[in-house]
């Protein structure tokens, strides 16, 4: 059976349908592994709409990368309560993007597709250097701000990667909590402790 053409009758938004669709497409195979015809074909439609609303597949993945998450009001409440428990802070914040279903999928889109595709990595870098960590970095009163914030973004893309899209146990069923408890002191440690530097 062949998909329909042309645009849908009735109150179904095509374009949110492609942009559903791809965002399954992108997280369970990546970008390269992922075409605008099977985009097209998992929305049921041409693959021409899939060009006319978005373009091309790179505009498309951009388009599935849109996290709604005020980067700038979050990481000022990371920040508020100061440098004591900001390591804690910092893991309950991106493991609470990581737990939500509608941020999971393109997060799993960007982090599966990074591995080969560099605009993938350029925009993982941008989520975790610049959006997230760079303004914790400028924040810290501490010698290798930004040496400190790359190890934090370490231990959370592995966590990541370990977690969500190779899933390893038992760290994949492991409660939330028991993860924030372990890797905690990790991150304050990298964030605060004087005694690692010296």
């Amino acid at each position: 059976m062949s998909p329909r053409t042309g645009r849908r009758s009735g109150r179904v938004d095509t374009k949110e349908l492609i942009l559903a669709a791809a965002r399954t497409s992108f997280a369970s195979a990546g970008y390269d592994a992922t075409s605008l015809r099977a985009i097209a074909r998992a929305a049921g439609v041409d693959p021409a709409l899939v060009v006319h609303y978005y373009g091309s597949k790179d505009r498309l993945f951009t388009a599935v990368m849109q996290l709604s998450v005020d980067f700038p009001t979050a990481v000022s409440s990371l920040l508020a309560d100061g440098p004591a428990g900001l390591g804690e802070r910092v893991v309950r914040f991106f493991l609470g993007l990581w737990e939500d279903p509608v941020a999971r999928q393109p997060l799993l889109a960007l982090v599966r597709s990074a591995v080969s595709n560099e605009q993938a990595a350029a925009t993982l870098r941008s989520f975790v250097g610049d959006a997230l960590l760079g303004p914790v970095a400028a924040a810290l009163e501490a010698p290798d701000r930004r040496l400190r914030v790359t190890l934090v973004g370490s231990q959370l893309v592995g966590l990541a990667m370990l977690r969500y899209v190779v899933c390893v146990e038992p760290l994949v069923s492991t409660d939330v909590e028991t993860v924030v408890a372990w890797l905690s002191p990790t991150l304050q440690r990298y964030l605060t402790a004087a005694e690692a530097w010296s």
